[in-house]
This record gives C-alpha cells, structure tokens and sequence, in this order.
C-alpha cells in the first residue's frame, strides 16, 4: 500500500513538473481558454437538456394520448415544451460551431506560442549541443512532441473540468425531483470521473511514456533505412537492418495494443457504471412513480439527463491513458531549456568591431582530438585576414566560435570586447554575419528570400544588389521577375545563382564583421571578377574573415593577414 501511494506521487510529481511551464505558457492566454471552456460546457448543456426535454415532452403526450383513449380529461400545453425544444436545438447547433470555430482558433494560436517557444530554445543551443542529435531527432520535437502539447488544452485539461462542472449541473438539476437520488448518482459519477482520470491516467501513463521514445527510434530506423540504403546493401547489413526495424516495430505494436487495451477498459467501465446507474435510478423512481410523488415524465427526462452524461465522459479514458505521452513529450522539450549555456548577456559597443582570439582550444564531446589547438590571433577593426584550410581543418569550428554558435573549451574568443556567445541573437545577427557554404533559401519568392537581409528594402536597393552580383539581367528575362519562387532550398537555381542570391542578400545587411566561407564557391571566373569587385567595395571599413581551401589572387592584394589551419593549428599562410 506505501508502494503504491510513494508510486503514484512520483507520478504525480513528474506530471507536474513536465508539464508546469508549457501550462504556464496556456495560462497566458487564460481568458481565451476559459471562453473556450464556456462554449464546451454551454454545448453540452444544450445537448443535454435537448435530450431530457424531449424525453419528457414525448412521455408527456403519450400519457396525455393514452388518457384521452381511457376517456379521462387531460390538459397539456404543447407550446411552451415544443419552444423549448427548439430552442435547445438551435442553441446547441450554433454553440457547436462557435465552439469548434473559437477553440481551433485557440488551438492555432497556441500551437504558434508553442513553436515559436521550441525554436527559440534551439536557437539557443550552441553547435556542439546541436550535433549530438540527429536532424530528424529534432524534427521530431518540432512536430510531434508539439502535437502531443497541442493537444493538451482539448484532450487533457478541458474534459475533465467541463465533466465535472456538468455533473454538478446535473445532479443540482435532478435534485429539484429526487434529492436522495441525485445525491446518489452525483457520488457514482464523480468515482466515475476519478477512475477514467486518475485510474486510466495510472494504468496507461508508463506505455505511453514509452510510446514517444519508441517512435523515436523507429523514425531514426526508418531514415537511416531510407538514406543509408546504398551503403547498408555494400556492407550486405540491408537484412540485419531491416530486422531491428521489424523487431523495434513489434515491440511498438506491443506496447500500442497494451495502451489500447487501457482505453477500452475505461470506454468499458463508463458503458458498466452507467447502465447499473440507470437502472437504480429506474428502480427506485419506478417506486416513487407508484406511490405517486413523481410524475412519469419527469422520471424519463431524469434517465435520458444521466444517459446523457456518457457523453461528456466518452473522451476521458483516450485522453488520460496518453497523459504519459505527453509527459514524455514535455520532458524532451524542457531538456532543451537545460541545454542552452546559461551566460551573462553582453551588448557590443556601437563603433566597429575588432577580433580577439587568445589561446583558443576546443574539443567536441564526441572526438577524442580537439578541433582547435591553441589558436590565437587578432584582427584590429576593419582589418581583413584569409583563413586557408583543407577540409577538416578546423575552419567551420573557428566559424561557429567567432559568430556565438559555440563557446570554446579553453581560452577567449572576443569580438569587439564580447564574448559572441553572450550577445544577443537579435545584435548578433545583426552585426556579426557568416555567409556559409551551404546556403539555405526558402521556399518563397526570390523577393522574400532578399528581404530576409533587410524586411524594409525598396524594389530599387533590391535591383541594385542584384546588379552587383550580375543577376539583374536573368531576373528581368523571368516572367514573374522579383516574384519568382525559388524553391525549397532554392532548388528551382542552379548552385552559382544560389550562392549570388545569398550574396545579395548579404550585400543588403549593415554588420561589423563579415565571415566568408568560400564565397566564390560554384561561380565562373567570369562573374567571380564582377562580383569580388563589388563585394570587395562594400567590405571597406568591416572587419573580415575569408575562409578558403586556397588563396585567391583576386583577395591577395587587399587582405593584410594570411593564416592557414592544419589539423585545428593556425600558422602562417603562404
């Protein structure tokens, strides 16, 4: 017995502390949810009253029908019932679609606050803490740990809280009648209402708990089978891959039907409970019925009134049986949180910025040889330096460092007094930018993949910057010019005019400091003398870095500084 009650606080505790800050996010939006809650309970309650009403009125006129018959004078008035009726019919109709129409809104709306709260914690996450997870691993917290806490306002905490404000309205309702029995019945919903949450909550919380991290792995298996096909057949492990997916995929179906099984056992204690309720209260309202203190038709709108109520109870036991899915789902989200290096923000000075880096080491959790050795140099404002390097030198390392998307294992890194780390996301991206080697368009116009360096740029400084990386006259010859859509990932380019896009885009920014990855990167010789022109007038007076595989002659003459990195060490250039 202390087992169980140290078990089910545990639970309780961990249901708690999950899912506490993404309900704190909810209550923010408070007034919208209570309206929500309104309209739910305001549906139900037409419904009910639809059914009850209509059972007395039909009950009503059949008594009438069958004492007329007998010759027995009877007088009912049709009216005042039949308006009734309707009313109820048209109140729930129209509280139905307001309802469904105001709660999606809500859902919407909650599910942008949710989203928008995840991607900011992963804009957080420094390069290292990015790399330990797979991409499709943190796909999976975008969508479906969201959608697990999407539904958390309609499935979890709304049901429950409507239920049991309509068992309260029913019983207060039959109570004007029968007092003892809506005592009575009120007391065996609630229990009710206690086993489908708390019961169904318990039984099914560990399963699916375990069904968010059986997903997990089987979508890494499936990618992996998807992506790695070719080299999975070369090492003849396509079967032996094909049966962990199969066995994963068993154990998930397992897990799956045990859950199912759960939701079926609530679905079947709500059918149980209430028929044996409906027949104590036939029982013992037939007996009041004989003895003549209750009218038959009020007894009949009290029996459709409880049949009602399965209703509101329906919901309940597949809500809670996959409250633990939605633990599990909150507790990945709020690691990220955790994840994030805790700095003190810094802001950098408004004059131009120099580079600082001094004895700089860094290693990655996951390699035994650092990615940096000792490196140090420094770059006064305004000063250029080229960066050479093989592949794996080190280079997208000192990158990530020098723009905050890592902190270094050992020694400092500053730009312009600052650790980059501990600068805003919004000033960093503002003054420090990196033109990486893969450039990443969306998949919008070609306008809107522009305005991404600068949202309030006219038409003409748009025209201007693709003049200065030689795609103006291309533009113009499209039917759709700026309207142009690109593509996902600018698939709808080819790889040079995305690298000049992205160029562009750049060439519409204000920063500091420019780091540049292999800028000339599938261009032609002929547009790189264009465009190393124009990119070379606009770095005048900016601090910048070129990162490349071998010196450019177009570079030589106005670089001051030539390093080169070998296996994460930083010497000389040539």
């Amino acid at each position: 017995m202390k087992h169980e009650a140290r078990s089910s606080v545990k639970m309780f505790s961990q249901t708690l502390d999950a899912l506490s800050p993404w309900i704190a996010l909810m209550v923010k939006r408070r007034r919208r949810f209570l309206v929500g809650a309104l309209l739910i309970w305001l549906t139900l309650a037409a419904g009910l009253s639809l059914l009850g009403l209509s059972g007395w009125f039909i009950t009503a006129c059949a008594l009438a029908g069958i004492a007329l018959l007998l010759g027995i004078p009877s007088r009912l008035d049709v009216y005042v019932p039949g308006g009734g009726i309707r009313f109820f019919a048209l109140l729930r109709t129209v509280a139905r679609y307001i309802e469904r129409l105001y709660n999606h809104d809500t859902v919407l709306r909650l599910l942008a606050d949710l989203r928008y709260r995840v991607f900011g914690q992963l804009m957080q996450l420094d390069e290292a803490e990015l790399r330990r997870h797979r991409a499709s691993d943190w796909l999976g917290r975008l969508t479906a740990d969201i959608d697990a806490l999407d539904n958390l306002y309609l499935r979890l905490l709304m049901p429950p809280v409507v239920s049991l404000l309509v068992i309260v309205g029913v019983s207060l309702f039959i109570a004007i009648w029968l007092p003892g029995i809506a005592l009575v019945s009120g007391g065996i919903l609630f229990i009710l209402w206690i086993g489908l949450t708390y019961g169904v909550g318990r039984l099914g919380f560990a399963a699916s708990h375990r069904q968010v991290a059986d997903q997990e792995v089987l979508r890494r298996f499936v990618v992996d089978q998807l992506q790695a096909s070719a080299e999975l057949i070369a090492y003849r492990s396509a079967a032996w891959h094909r049966l962990q997916v199969e066995s994963h995929e068993e154990a998930a179906l397992n897990n799956q039907r045990r859950l199912g099984k759960c939701v079926a056992l609530g679905n079947s204690l709500i059918s149980v409970v209430a028929g044996l309720l409906l027949l104590g209260v036939v029982w013992g309202g037939g007996l009041l019925v004989a003895e003549g203190t209750l009218a038959g038709p009020i007894l009949v709108m009290a029996l459709l009134t409880l049949l009602g109520v399965n209703e509101v109870f329906v919901q309940l036991p597949g809500a809670f049986a996959r409250v633990g899915g939605s633990v599990a789902a909150a507790e990945r989200l709020n690691g990220l949180g955790s994840a994030a290096p805790l700095l003190k923000e810094q802001a950098l000075p408004p004059q131009e910025l120099d580079i600082v880096v001094q004895a700089v080491t860094h290693r990655y959790s996951s390699s035994m040889m650092p990615a940096l050795e000792n490196v140090t140099f420094q770059l006064a404002a305004g000063e250029k330096a080229i960066i050479t390097g093989h592949s794996g030198a080190g280079k997208s390392t000192l990158a990530a460092l020098l723009t905050g998307r890592l902190v270094a294992s050992q020694g400092e890194v500053n730009v312009g007094g600052c650790l980059p780390a501990a600068v805003s996301e919004k000033q960093r991206s503002q003054r420090i930018v990196l033109l990486t080697q893969q450039v990443d368009l969306f998949d919008a116009s070609l306008e809107d993949n522009l305005r991404l360096g600068n949202p309030d740029a006219s038409e003409e400084a748009l025209w201007e910057v693709l003049e200065a990386v030689a795609l103006d006259t291309w533009v113009k010859s499209l039917p759709h010019k700026l309207e142009t859509p690109v593509g996902e990932r600018g698939q709808q380019l080819s790889g040079g005019q995305v690298r000049r896009v992205a160029l562009a885009r750049l060439l519409l920014m204000d920063p500091s400091v420019v780091i540049l990855d292999e800028p000339f990167a599938a261009i032609d010789q002929a547009t790189v003398n264009t465009v190393a022109n124009t990119l070379s007038h606009w770095l005048e007076g900016r601090t910048t870095i070129f990162f490349m595989h071998h010196g450019s002659s177009l570079l030589t003459q106005q670089v001051k500084h030539h390093w080169h990195l070998s296996a994460g060490k930083l010497g000389p250039g040539n």
